[in-house]
């Protein structure tokens, strides 16, 4: 994929060193020039010296051919302008804007940013979770809070223990993402087995938690 990064902090550094060592495409726009070198050494990537919510610095960047827009400055105003930007001029399917401050939150979803990341609510979720010892934690919702990736533990006598995947009846509209093992990610196939302890992470529309959390813990 061609992958548009607004904002070359630490966020979004990151997030380019992890897309490029992925095989994608990668260009980066960020404000400040020395930045920007320093960038430009480290990794394979287009990277540009400008405001990310100047159309003509966006059509300098390839935003044209983009697949996917994320910007993740440290300013909540201009990663909504600059994600809106992308969606009425340059009709990019897919948006991601970094929210700063979670109560804007609420005003990226409803101006049509298809995934607003708000980093605050999901440390505190994972903070929440060690400190309560749940079972589950949604991570955060998109789509308009249509959707939610949700991570559930699962504990010993939990019933899909020793179970295949490809046995396991998932609510409506659903999917397993991935399976964290220890230090080991798995990319859950039909054969996979879940074990003890394994942390599962999935998709699933707002309002199916619940059964999710039941089938997979056994919990509700």
């Amino acid at each position: 994929m061609y992958i548009l990064i607004i904002g070359a902090g630490k966020v979004g550094y990151f997030l380019a060193k992890r897309l490029c060592a992925g095989k994608h495409t990668v260009s980066i726009v960020d404000k400040d020039k020395n930045v920007c070198e320093e960038i430009a050494r480290e990794l394979d990537a287009l990277v540009i010296n400008g405001d990310g919510c100047n159309p003509e610095i966006l059509e300098e960047a390839g935003i044209a051919r983009a697949d996917v827009l994320a910007s993740v400055t440290g300013e909540d105003e201009d990663n909504l302008i600059i994600c809106q930007l992308a969606k009425e001029k340059f009709n990019i399917r897919r948006t991601v804007g970094r929210v700063n401050n979670p109560v804007n939150e609420h005003a990226f979803s409803q101006l049509g940013i298809d995934v607003p990341i708000d980093s605050t609510k999901i440390i505190a979720k994972i903070i929440e979770e060690e400190v309560s010892f749940s079972d589950f934690v949604n991570l955060m919702s998109f789509k308009r809070g249509k959707l939610s990736i949700v991570r559930v533990d699962l504990p010993e006598d939990a019933p899909v223990i020793n179970k295949e995947v490809k046995d396991i009846v998932l609510p409506t509209d659903s999917v397993l993402v991935s399976i964290l093992r220890g230090e080991e990610v798995i990319v859950p196939k039909g054969n996979t087995v879940f074990k003890p302890g394994d942390d599962v992470i999935a998709i699933t529309l707002v309002g199916n938690e619940p059964q999710l959390l039941n089938l997979l813990a056994g919990k509700l």
